[in-house]
């Protein structure tokens, strides 16, 4: 296993931030391999219309049957134009065809390219002819135009979209996605079914999305696929209704199932809606994991008027909320990049604790012994409005399967804004982190910003248990809240037992093999941390805009409102400011929201 020092980390970290922050290309073969603990992506999909070739005929289709026909009789390399502002009803499969990388079938809507965003720019419903959506960020529609084909299932079940076992090498531009069939379920609008295979999908400036009472499950059921790129796209209103309900998890986008090889997977630059997890990969039975994971520069969101007794709420048709759950999780993934996202508001009140991310490898149902989450990284994102920021852990299914394993994360330069257990639901703590079978290992927690109210660590270990090894916590900007640590619960079972007792040192002995924790600043803490970390007593006092969300720690420039930060200026294990940079941030995530 490849073990990497502090400032080596650091180091490494921002340079793979630069490379970012710089565009949506993917990253160049000449980048690092690792960033920290964890490998970074091996393949990258290539996504760009130069990547994906349609020299072929065209064919334009003005009907439901038209279009049923042309991709029956479409050849490789053929571009099917759908009459923009009609629509097209129906189960429409797609199927094989032995198309290879110079020859794509493109499906799309008939307009020119200049009445579309131009490629690399998100759609919004704006190119529906929708000017606004309630609850949800507003968008520049200065001339809404119906520029889009839409595509829509009328009847149960799954649809409009699926693709036969095989099918390869198709292109969606400039559709409308969406379900009719008011009162009933929809549970993925575009799927594999039956366990089939997939290859080279893109689906570039769609508008995927259901209705906003009816629960539509999920937009894209990725399955036993490869190759497949999501990018410049707006999803909403995927959502599942607590109680009276027919489904209990709703995703934008959901993969990580099945028996097949599946990634690498491409998402990028998409406002993505779901009311359970935004993107979820796992949760349910597979023989293998999914690898080479890119998620970038995408608005993770839930509206807030989904939540009950918020101005305007919004749930199912029965006056029952729509299930929330989190912003992002993996339960069975490899190999992930969480770069440069925003990820904005959930809560707790149904089945979790209003946790924003969470990294909990899971043999559901004893159905995936080979599931795991390993080799992630997690950097540049602001995280906004949560009960608690992460949940790290690994443990058995409810049927007493252990999965195979979480290890080497890499979390850097990311942001927790507004963290509040009162207002959403939760614990209102920075991270739990816990190992049961088997043991959680190689976690770096690095140069992050955070003001939890309760406590900074949930910690959970089995006293008979492997302590987690090579666990650093490093140049931190956080504060612990009413304690640094308190325990996930389990009596004195648990090696964070008294862990308001114990105090911090203590408890990494406890709980951690030969754990580094330097050079944080922890504000309110009482200390009791191994030597090199510094305790102020108020975020306010060291910060340029504590409430408005300019974390900079301030220089005591004159007329600054703020004197104290000055002292901890540059004082990073790699003689950098304390927590996130958050010059580096904002450029990551600037044209995110």
């Amino acid at each position: 296993m490849r073990r990497v020092g502090v400032a080596a980390v650091l180091v490494l970290s921002l340079v793979l931030g630069a490379v970012a922050a710089c565009g949506q290309e993917s990253k160049p073969s000449s980048a690092p391999e690792f960033d920290g603990p964890a490998e970074l992506p091996r393949e990258y999909v290539k996504s760009s219309l130069a990547d994906t070739p349609s020299p072929g005929k065209t064919i334009l289709v003005k009907n439901s049957d038209e279009l049923k026909s042309a991709l029956d009789k479409a050849s490789c390399g053929d571009t099917i134009r759908l009459e923009a502002g009609s629509v097209f009803a129906g189960d429409f499969k797609f199927p094989a065809k032995a198309c290879d990388d110079a020859h794509w079938v493109v499906l799309r809507t008939s307009v020119a390219d200049g009445d579309l965003p131009p490629e690399g720019t998100r759609i919004t419903p704006c190119s529906g002819g929708v000017t606004s959506l309630p609850g949800r960020p507003a968008f520049p529609c200065p001339m809404p135009k119906n520029a889009l084909a839409k595509v829509v299932a009328n009847g149960k079940g799954s649809g409009p979209i699926s693709f036969l076992d095989g099918a390869n090498h198709y292109r969606f531009i400039g559709l409308e996605i969406t379900r009719d069939s008011p009162g009933s379920v929809v549970y993925n609008l575009a799927f594999l079914p039956g366990g089939g295979t997939a290859d080279h999908l893109i689906f570039d400036r769609v508008w995927m999305h259901g209705t906003a009472q009816d629960e539509t499950t999920r937009g894209i059921a990725l399955g036993g696929s490869r190759y497949v790129a999501v990018v410049d796209s707006y999803f909403s209103d995927f959502h599942c209704v607590a109680i009276t309900g027919a489904c209990v998890d709703a995703q934008a986008i959901m993969g990580g199932l099945g028996n097949r090889p599946m990634g690498p997977y491409k998402i990028v630059n998409n406002f993505l809606e779901g009311s359970a997890e935004t993107i979820l990969f796992g949760g349910g039975q597979a023989t293998l994991t999914p690898a080479d994971i890119e998620i970038r520069h995408n608005h993770m969101f839930k509206p807030r008027a989904w939540k009950s007794g918020e101005a305007g709420f919004v749930g199912g048709t029965s006056g029952k909320p729509f299930i929330v759950k989190n912003l992002f999780e993996l339960k069975n993934a490899q190999r992930v990049l969480l770069d440069s996202n925003l990820l904005e508001n959930t809560w707790g009140g149904f089945s979790q604790a209003g946790f924003a991310i969470l990294l909990t490898p899971k043999n559901q149902n004893n159905q995936c012994p080979l599931c795991r989450v390993t080799d992630v990284v997690i950097r540049f994102n602001r995280v906004r409005h949560m009960a608690s920021g992460l949940q790290m852990g690994t443990g058995l299914s409810d049927a007493g399967g252990a999965s195979s394993g979480g290890e080497r994360y890499s979390i850097h330069d990311n942001i927790f804004d507004d963290i509040d257990g009162k207002t959403y639901g939760g614990f209102g703590a920075f991270a739990q982190v816990a190992s049961h079978t088997p043991t959680l290992r190689d976690v770096h927690i690095i140069h992050n910003t955070a003001f939890p109210p309760v406590a900074l660590f949930i910690v959970g270990v089995g006293v008979e248990r492997e302590k987690i090894p090579n666990f650093v916590f490093a140049d931190n900007l956080v504060s612990v809240g009413q304690n640094d640590f308190f325990s996930t619960g389990g009596g004195n079972t648990n090696c964070a037992f008294g862990a308001t007792q114990q105090g911090p040192t203590n408890l990494l002995k406890n709980c951690f093999a030969n754990a580094v924790a330097t050079h944080n600043v922890l504000v309110e803490s009482k200390g009791g941390w191994p030597s090199g970390n510094t305790y102020p007593g108020d975020a306010a006092s060291i910060v340029e805009d504590f409430r408005g969300g300019d974390y900079r720690l301030c220089r005591g420039d004159k007329g600054s409102k703020c004197k104290k930060g000055a002292a901890f200026v540059g004082k990073g294990s790699d003689g950098k400011d304390p927590g996130a940079d958050v010059d580096a941030v904002n450029r990551a995530l600037a044209g995110v929201q």
